[in-house]
């Protein structure tokens, strides 16, 4: 008997079961969007400014 070919196809294995909200090349995260690093660096100055002045 040829147990190989019964039951269920198995398809796509290297696909997701589901595609992220905020995956990478998508409308709310595109490829060419890089991670400002600019503001996260007025943050922490600021954070740390008002840490130093307490």
């Amino acid at each position: 008997m040829d147990y190989k070919a019964s039951g269920a196809p198995k398809l796509g294995k290297n696909q997701p079961r589901h595609s992220e909200h905020n995956a990478k090349g998508s409308k709310k995260n595109p490829y060419d969007k890089g991670a400002d690093k600019a503001a996260l660096l007025e943050r922490m100055k600021a954070a740390a400014a008002a840490k130093a002045k307490d």
